[in-house]
């Protein structure tokens, strides 16, 4: 059976996924039913390709009969057991069972190959394929062959049901007409599904593409990482070492010192050991004359210990120089550090007051864009924003890689954007998200969101912190946002590829933005 099973999976139509029926071959070796590459064929307008290996061929192929194929399908089929009774016999072939290939509607029979060639040609003997339900074909009151389709009722009909019956009058067409219209309609929707099919299979493939690169672009950062890593470790235990050695150099001086004063004391104190000796002999002789005699007795000791009173001083550890050349090593660490893994930053963003519109205020650093209901009379140019309370940047970015961080608290209605400088300056187009040049940030009744290309997506969450940072990487398209609060929180990015330079536009509604001191 799993020999049968297998040889079956062989013998199907990747099309209609059944058995071969008059199987037909293209130039690339696959094997279809006639019927069913026929149909993808129609489908197939300007080029024509192959729907299993996608070779494409010049003009429309033709199709060449597989016989050998058929022969395999019909030997197969026909010493296949048939448990369901579900394979439709010829009526005539009463002694051995032949598979029928075509059934009349008229006689109400199903004949094999060999009885259909001597079957009857007349037009009232309509064949269909195979059925075991020819009432089915006839009129249920009528008992004519149906031949007709009403279009009102979408019905088949017999021709006694066009003359007398309840679908006199009606709009008519023989079921031929009907069928290839209804084909002409199912192959408009095959073209539309094959279309969309092609577009799926083509964001797959893309999305696919994407993937490997993310895994690339992943594994590049993963080594990045660990080179880092393996960088600071290596780092970290040369300074180690050299602190450690730094303390073992002073230990040693001190130890060497330490023991200097304790071997001059040592035989300091022999001395001092031999005199009071001496002294406690000469103060127990009884003879005043050799006490009177001894020259070195009087005020020894105090003069003596005013002398060496600097050997009791006692050096220590240096700790705080010590401590010093561990927090410079650390500092001058982490600042090759940031230097490595930091994005190439902007030195500064300037805003440029020939871009605002008349009333936002733009303080003295240009580093401030406040709302105000007065207007600051500027004159009105081509470069202004005329209809909105927004300020462009001065300086533009064409490559690399950069960030900004900004002060969004002060503002309760705001938004924040990369743009391009061919934006509109006046109108509804010129407003942060109304058109397909802006790539951004904003709040409006508390209610946060990213614009793009005049979409607009809600973020669930909320920037806590009131500061923003925004990340720009050029080359890669991408635009990401984030909220300084601890640890930085990723709020969304964006991906595009950017055609201009980009400036970034503050919009503020009420309350002010300011850039966070230099970036630099």
């Amino acid at each position: 059976m799993a020999s049968a099973a297998g040889l079956r999976k062989e013998l199907e139509c990747s099309i209609c996924l059944n058995i071969y029926t008059d199987p037909v071959m293209l130039k690339c070796g696959h094997n279809y039913c006639r019927e069913c590459i026929d149909r993808v064929l129609n489908t197939q307008k300007q080029s024509f390709f192959c729907p299993e290996c996608r070779e494409e061929f010049r003009e429309r192929p033709t199709l060449h009969k597989n016989i050998t194929l058929r022969n395999i399908v019909e030997n197969f089929v026909n010493t296949q057991p048939d448990p369901e009774g579900s394979r439709i016999f010829c009526s005539h072939c009463v002694d051995s069972p032949v598979a029928a290939v075509k059934s009349c509607l008229h006689c109400e029979v199903s004949l094999c190959d060999k009885h259909l060639s001597v079957h009857k040609r007349s037009p009232e003997h309509v064949l269909s394929d195979p059925t075991t339900t020819l009432e089915n074909r006839k009129c249920s009151i009528h008992k004519k062959i149906l031949e007709y389709y009403c279009t009102e009722d979408s019905a088949c009909i017999c021709v006694s049901c066009c003359l007398i019956g309840e679908h006199k009058g009606h709009q008519m067409e023989s079921l031929e007409e009907a069928s290839e219209q209804k084909k002409k309609k199912m192959r408009n929707v095959l073209q539309k599904m094959a279309t969309e099919k092609e577009e799926i299979e083509e964001k797959v493939r893309s999305l696919e593409k994407h993937g490997v690169k993310v895994k690339t672009k992943a594994a590049g950062e993963r080594e990045k990482v660990t080179a880092l890593f393996k960088d600071l470790i290596r780092q970290l235990e040369e300074l180690e070492k050299k602190i450690l050695s730094e303390i073992s150099s002073q230990e040693k001086q001190l130890s060497f010192s330490n023991s200097d004063q304790i071997q001059r004391l040592e035989i300091k104190k022999d001395e001092l050991s031999r005199k009071i000796r001496h002294i406690e002999e000469l103060c127990t002789m009884v003879d005043p004359m050799t006490i009177l005699n001894e020259s070195e007795i009087p005020d020894f000791c105090d003069s003596k210990k005013d002398k060496d009173g600097h050997d009791n001083l006692l050096h220590d550890l240096d700790v705080v120089g010590i401590s010093y050349s561990l927090h410079t090593g650390l500092f001058n660490l982490i600042t090759g550090v940031n230097k490595g893994i930091c994005a190439e930053k902007a030195s500064e963003i300037l805003l440029d007051v020939n871009t605002a519109s008349v009333k936002p205020y733009i303080s003295d650093n240009k580093k401030t864009v406040s709302w105000s209901e007065i207007s600051q009379n500027r004159t009105v140019t081509s470069k202004r924003f005329q209809s909105y309370p927004q300020v462009m940047s001065s300086q533009s970015v064409s490559s690399g890689r950069y960030y900004w961080e900004l002060d969004v608290e002060g503002s309760e209605n705001w938004r924040i954007v990369l743009c391009y400088p061919s934006m509109d300056r006046t109108g509804d187009k010129s407003q942060i998200g109304n058109n397909d040049k802006f790539w951004g940030l904003y709040r409006v009744n508390r209610q946060y969101a990213v614009v793009y290309n005049g979409n607009v997506i809600h973020l669930p969450a909320i920037i806590f912190s009131g500061r923003v940072r925004i990340y720009l990487d050029y080359e890669a398209g991408q635009i990401s946002f984030y909220d300084l609060c601890h640890p930085v929180r990723h709020l969304h990015t964006l991906t595009a590829t950017f055609s201009e330079p980009l400036h970034v536009v503050f919009g503020v509604w009420k309350g002010s933005i300011k850039v966070f001191g230099d970036i630099s």
